[in-house]
């Protein structure tokens, strides 16, 4: 019974269920229950731009083949592109024949015109170049200091260039680096003891702001999502699995307390840290891991495509707006673009589905106000998708580089 109670998995598994029980029956705990699940993310994004930074330096710096780091970038961001696009046609698809939009009735949450508005306009101003030329950090330490993940990401790699370039006169600094990451990551293993607290807090925020009932009139739209998640990675990200020789049930055992970490935090970044380590834990190469994990923050969100085609098309259906087939595709191409810069915008998936309505001219934009109050809802699942896709295409690339060793730890 000990043992039991002082498992990570367990005390988060009771913090999720006190946070539903404490945020149903105590809806003034709302505000308390908000800064607790603000605080524990704090707490990991600190980690978070370190953590990458180091990790990718030491993994460009060790490679004897320099080479190799743009085969292994150009891997990665095929991998991400082919099973995105899977992602929003499989989305596309449940969403037109389940049709969750069909006979809406109007009876959502009040919505907050100022947030909705601003929502709006950063959609509008949202744009693919803007995107790209973002990456490039003006001031680095701004960089660090905002949490910047791509911008942190390019310099790491300018600079773990720049250390291998050194040879044997950078070792010095390559081991200090190596002291300084293993310093970040006893760090990580602390702030996991309080994960039971961020999921409980998390929790009972949510309930206690929206309440249960306020899932009823879009309870199809997030069954709809669930499922197609469910499917996508159950079905497609299991063959992939099974293609390049690995267990689904395996991986998905060794990442559980990531996975329960992101279902109480309902935020992917939450478990990024960790993911890393355990990646590296299962098999993977360090230097794998620090290229492929934080780009796929960026370039492979499986669960929030899968969500956003899934957002337009039900959209399209409450308004009764009848897209045909080359509307449809219109709508993935145009997803395939905005979905890319989903990451570590604040409301991002508001920004990009807003982007994107902007963008087809069909849909209005105020549309989005319908999906308020259950958004928060299908987060989790967005997230987690998220998370184990990004895992799976790390264990695909390390694979193909011959970067992987059968892991001698149990996935416990």
């Amino acid at each position: 019974m000990k043992r039991i109670l002082s498992n990570l998995t367990f005390q988060v598994l009771f913090g999720i269920v006190l946070g539903v029980v404490v945020g149903y029956y105590f809806k003034g705990f709302g505000p308390t229950a908000e800064v607790i699940s603000k605080t524990f993310i704090s707490l990991i994004t600190m980690l978070i731009a370190p953590i990458i930074f180091f990790t990718i330096v030491l993994g460009i710096a060790g490679m004897a083949d320099i080479k190799k780091v743009g085969r292994v970038g150009g891997k990665a961001l095929l991998y991400f592109e082919i099973v995105t696009t899977l992602a929003l046609v499989i989305g596309v698809t449940v969403a037109n024949v389940i049709k969750p939009g069909a006979n809406f009735i109007n009876t959502h949450a009040p919505v907050d015109a100022a947030k909705l508005a601003a929502y709006e306009k950063a959609g509008a101003e949202m744009k693919w170049i803007d995107f790209l030329s973002h990456i490039v950090p003006k001031n680095i330490f701004l960089a660090f200091t905002e949490g910047d993940i791509l911008q942190i990401l390019f310099f790491a790699i300018l600079f773990g260039f720049g250390l291998n370039a050194m040879g044997e006169s950078g070792q010095s600094v390559i081991k200090t680096f190596e002291k300084l990451s293993k310093v970040m990551f006893n760090i990580m293993k602390i702030v996991m003891r309080v994960a039971p607290i961020g999921a409980f807090g998390g929790m009972a925020f949510t309930i206690s702001k929206y309440g249960v009932q306020t899932l009823k009139p879009l309870a199809l739209l997030m069954g709809s999502v669930y499922l197609t998640m469910f499917l996508f990675i159950f079905v497609v990200l299991n063959i992939i699995c099974y293609l390049f020789k690995f267990s689904l049930w395996q991986y998905l055992k060794h990442i559980k307390e990531e996975l329960l970490i992101v279902l109480g935090a309902s935020s992917s970044e939450a478990a990024l840290p960790g993911m890393m380590e355990k990646l590296e834990k299962f098999g993977c190469s360090r230097s794998v891991v620090g290229l492929v994990i934080p780009a796929g923050y960026s370039f492979n969100l499986d669960g929030t495509t899968i969500y956003l085609s899934m957002a337009v098309i039900f959209l399209s259906q409450v308004f009764n707006i009848n897209l045909d087939l080359g509307q449809q595709l219109t709508i993935i191409g145009i997803l395939m673009v905005t979905s890319k810069g989903a990451a570590g915008v604040t409301g991002s998936g508001f920004i990009v589905l807003s982007s994107t309505l902007a963008a087809i001219k069909v849909i209005p934009v105020e549309g989005v106000a319908i999906l308020f109050g259950v958004d928060r809802f299908m987060s989790e699942a967005r997230a987690i998708t998220n998370v184990i896709g990004n895992g799976i295409a790390t264990i695909v690339v390390a694979k193909s580089e011959g970067e992987f060793v059968s892991p001698t730890i149990s996935a416990d």
